[in-house]
Parts: structure tokens; C-alpha cells; sequence
């Protein structure tokens, strides 16, 4: 077994985790001030989204420098401190790394945009204009077209996002040797890995409108794993959008050597019109149900999965598909139980662990998030209302994530001293670290115990997964069997009291997990309070 089949994995969002100068702005000395706090919940590693230098037009996924550190966030001498300081608590450091595209700001770049000859100009994607026009009529996740024209060379580079990250040319050999000696650079400080953000889109051909899924994908990938982390005892998990369970293997099965597991994003989705993710539409618990359930049997021995409700791209999952309110606690724990005990690598994302929710906005000037902006202007320019789009956001926008992480009831949370650069969500007095460690009740402990309880059992780690009551509309179960023992995961997800008919149990079952103190094994016939879970141990004689 690998060390990241039974680890836990959380997410820090480095700007708004906890600032440590005063400036409004979380940093890596934060981070080191935090690690005791996580090293108490239990996880075995941080995903630590990017710190590089970078302009922030995307929050740093806009990277101008992978070998430097952003003064905002500190010095390479606050990283290697990092580094070490989570080692001490057996803690590994993940680090985000973007490959498909860099910074227009990035030394390549600006040597690129120099002219046709330039030295790193084939390190990037130019096409000739078309009549007059850009050479396709590719799109930006960002809104607007994939191309910008250039001026001085009169061609237009691909840009699969804002303009101001430049897509990387993954068919020349030079750079991306270029790249593996940079991951190479971070890998030998002694990091735990790497989160390969939008992996999937390095083998695009933009030319026949091809993005992600590209005919040489997977060459480029176990090239990457041959010249870099294939020689290192760490994890790596791909952000692949286009992952299906009949291709994921071909990313995460244990003979492709390639990457550890893949984000897979279907489940995130279903709550939204094809069309877009800013068309809204009520989750369907069936379908739900059906895509988690169809990622946990099709994959199976032959890839490994990740776990996830939430992270920097998305909305909190209390307030997406919980309830916020009368049972915030309740449904907090219930999403918890549920993702913790399937099999695969969880992850939390920070503040979730405590109950965090979703901070609504009023007006489009509270609003940072450069996707959530350009929608709003594009569809306000299309006759849409803003209230319907503000409304949108609130349910979908990034910033929902990106809130300071809520450390106490002082004033901004315990966040900063400064002026927060994201306005901290006002409910942080009810909601915080100080409250949810006082109290033994709390979400947090709910976190703890899952994560030991994973450290403890085989058959969350490796058993078989069954989906139970497939069709029931408020109910999510499921049973995890290995070598004769078997579990039984039980949450009703609504605000209803519901009655259900489980499999028979032995006389030596027991409830281990409940989030109304549940004692008692019933029979077969159970009654499950608005959001009600527990886990069965001991199913089987």
C-alpha cells in the first residue's frame, strides 16, 4: 500500500489561511504558525495552492516565476521552513503546480513576445490570422475567445484562460525539459508531491479544437513521471476535467506510470445546466448517488480515487447541498461521513472542517473572482438581470471558497491585523476554530475521528463498495466489505425524518459513528432524523 491510499489530504488557499504581517494577505509564516492546529486534526498532507510569483490575475495560477516565491506570501527561506516544520509533524507539503500555461508576465513570455525569432517564442501556441480574424473560434474558460492578437508580430497566441496566461507548446521537447527540471528543482527540497492543475489540456491541438484528452497526453505524462516524480516516493493528483471511469485508469492505473489519482469532476456538476455552470438546477440525490457510486465500483483495484465536496474552485458543500442553517452541524457531518469512509484519498478543504458556509454578496463590487466578474459582465451585456446573476454567484462563485478562514470571533476572524483582502464572512462568530475546539460535539472532532478511523481500518482503505437503497430520493448509504467485515454508512440528506429498511445486522453490531448520538442498533427498520448519519461496525458475524 502507498502512503497516500490511507492518508487525508487539506487544502490551504495560502491568501486567505492566515496572515502573519498584518497586510491582509495569508502567507507561508501563517501556515507555520497553523501547523499544530492540523497536525491536531490528524492530516498526513497539505495541498498548498500556489505561492509562486505570479501577478494574481488568476490568485497565482498565473505563474511568473516557479522558482520564486511571492514577496506577499514570503521568501524561499519561509518555504524550505515550511517544508521542515511539517515533516517534524509528519506532515508532507503538496504543491500546486501549473504546466499548461504560465504568466504573460513570465521571463518566457515577455522573450516571446520579442519576436517571431525569439529564443522561447516556440514555447508558446501562435497561429496567423484567419481572413482577418482569430484562426478558430476556440473559447476562453474565461469568456471570450481563446486567441489575443499580438501587435508587434501580427499573430495571435492561445490563451485556454485569461489572457494573461499564455498556453505553454507541450509539442516542443526544449521546454519541457525545461519544466521537468523545475519540478525536479521543488522535488529534491523534499516536497510530497504535486497537484497538477488542468493536466488534462497539455496534449491540446488547438488547431482541429482539440483541448483536453489530446492524442499525445498520455506520452507527455509518463514522460513527466519518468523524468521527474516517478523517482521519488510522492503523490501526485491531476486536476482532469474531461476524467471519465473508462479513462481514468489510463491517467492513475498502477502499470500506466503516470499520476497517483485524478480529480474527477462529475459529481460537481449536477447541480447545473449543461450549458453552464451559472445555469442553476436542484440536485437530484439519485444522480448523486449514481456518478459517486459509478466512480467507487468501475474504478475499483485498477486506479485510485480522490474524495472530494469541496475546494478553491468551489462553493462549500454545507451550503451547496447541506443546510446552512437550522442544521448546519447536522448536514456538516453527514457530508463528512460520507465522502471519509468510500474508498479513495479525501481531501478537506480548509475551514470545512469546522461548518464554514458560503458568504453571499449584494453588488458585483464585492466580488473578486475574475470568472465570476467577466460572467457578470458578459451576460449583463446580454440582456440578463443582475439580481438573477448575483444570485448565480452566490450559489456557484469562487469566492465562496476563498473567504478568510475563520480562527475565532475577533475581529477578522483571527485572520489579520490588517484589512482582510476578502471581505470575512460575518457569521465567524458563531463559526470558528476557538468555538469548534471548546467543543467536543463539534464538526472538528467529527474530522479527527474520521481521519484515525481511516488510519485504523483496512476495509475503508481497501474494502469493496455497495451502494445501498440506489433510488431512495433523501437517503445515501452504502456498505464498505473486506475480508469478512463490513460497515454500513448511513446519512439522510433532508430536512425530513425518514424511515428506511437496512440489511439484517450480527448481535455484535455497533454504531461507531452518529451525529445525534445514536446508541442503538435497530433491526432492520430505522428512523433517520433530518439529517441524521451514522456508521455501522461489526455488520457481519
Amino acid at each position: 500500500m502507498k502512503w497516500w491510499q490511507n492518508a487525508v489530504v487539506y487544502q490551504i488557499y495560502p491568501r486567505s489561511f492566515q496572515d502573519s504581517n498584518g497586510d491582509g494577505i495569508g502567507d507561508i509564516r501563517g501556515i507555520i504558525q497553523r501547523l499544530d492546529y492540523l497536525e491536531e486534526l490528524g492530516i498526513d498532507a497539505i495541498w498548498l495552492s500556489p505561492v509562486y510569483q505570479s501577478p494574481n490575475d488568476d490568485n497565482g495560477y498565473d505563474i511568473s516565476d516557479y522558482q520564486a516565491i511571492h514577496p506577499e506570501f514570503g521568501t524561499m527561506d519561509d518555504m524550505d521552513e515550511l517544508i521542515e516544520e511539517a515533516k517534524k509533524r509528519s506532515i508532507r507539503i503538496v504543491m500546486d503546480l501549473v504546466v499548461n500555461h504560465t504568466s504573460d508576465e513570465h521571463e518566457w513570455f515577455k522573450d516571446a513576445k520579442s519576436g517571431v525569432n525569439a529564443k522561447y517564442r516556440d514555447y508558446y501556441i501562435w497561429r496567423d490570422p484567419i481572413d482577418g480574424k482569430e484562426p478558430n473560434d476556440l473559447k476562453s474558460t474565461f469568456s471570450g475567445s481563446a486567441w489575443t492578437f499580438d501587435e508587434n508580430s501580427q499573430q495571435y497566441y492561445l490563451h485556454l484562460f485569461s489572457k494573461k496566461q499564455p498556453d505553454l507548446n507541450w509539442e516542443n521537447p526544449k521546454m519541457r525539459q525545461d519544466i521537468y527540471k523545475m519540478m525536479n528543482f521543488w522535488l529534491e527540497k523534499g516536497i510530497g508531491g504535486f497537484r497538477m492543475d488542468v493536466i488534462d489540456l497539455i496534449g491540446k491541438v488547438p488547431d482541429e479544437k482539440i483541448t483536453d484528452k489530446g492524442p499525445r497526453l498520455h506520452e507527455f505524462l509518463q514522460e513527466m513521471n519518468r523524468e521527474t516524480f516517478g523517482q521519488y516516493d510522492v503523490m501526485t493528483v491531476g486536476e482532469t476535467w474531461s476524467a471519465t471511469p473508462e479513462n481514468a485508469e489510463l491517467f492513475s492505473g498502477a502499470d500506466r506510470d503516470e499520476l497517483s489519482m485524478v480529480f474527477q469532476f462529475e459529481h460537481i456538476t449536477l447541480d447545473q445546466e449543461p450549458e453552464s455552470k451559472w445555469a442553476l438546477k436542484e440536485l437530484d440525490l439519485v444522480e448523486l448517488k449514481t456518478v459517486l457510486s459509478k466512480w467507487q465500483t468501475a474504478l475499483s483495484d485498477l486506479a485510485w480515487n480522490s474524495l472530494f465536496w469541496n475546494n478553491h474552485d468551489t462553493p462549500r458543500v454545507v451550503s451547496r447541498w447541506g443546510n446552512d442553517q437550522e442544521y448546519r452541524v447536522e448536514s456538516a457531518k453527514c457530508f463528512a461521513v460520507l465522502l471519509h469512509l468510500m474508498k479513495g484519498t479525501p481531501y478537506i478543504y480548509q475551514g470545512e472542517e469546522i461548518g464554514m458556509t458560503n458568504r453571499l454578496v449584494k453588488d458585483i463590487s464585492e466580488v473578486k473572482d475574475i470568472e465570476s466578474i467577466n460572467m457578470y459582465k458578459e451576460e449583463l451585456e446580454n440582456g440578463k438581470q443582475s439580481e438573477e446573476l448575483l444570485n448565480a454567484i452566490n450559489h456557484k462563485g469562487r469566492d465562496n471558497a476563498r473567504t478568510p478562514m475563520q480562527w475565532n470571533d475577533e475581529m477578522n476572524a483571527g485572520f489579520s491585523k490588517g484589512t482582510p483582502w476578502i471581505a470575512v464572512n460575518s457569521n465567524h462568530n458563531q463559526i470558528n476554530v476557538e468555538q469548534a475546539l471548546a467543543d467536543q460535539e463539534s464538526t472538528f472532532y467529527t474530522y479527527k475521528e474520521l481521519i484515525q478511523y481511516r488510519k485504523e481500518n483496512e476495509t475503508i482503505v481497501l474494502g469493496a463498495y455497495n451502494l445501498l437503497l440506489p433510488n431512495h430520493q433523501q437517503v445515501f448509504a452504502y456498505e464498505r466489505t473486506h475480508k469478512g467485515n463490513k460497515i454500513i454508512v448511513v446519512a439522510n440528506l433532508s430536512k425530513e425524518s425518514v424511515s428506511i429498511e437496512l440489511p439484517e445486522t450480527s448481535e455484535k453490531a455497533s454504531i461507531r459513528f452518529s451525529n445525534y448520538n445514536r446508541k442503538q442498533v435497530d433491526s432492520t427498520e430505522w428512523t433517520l432524523k433530518p439529517y441524521e448519519c451514522f456508521v455501522i461496525e461489526n455488520v457481519t458475524q
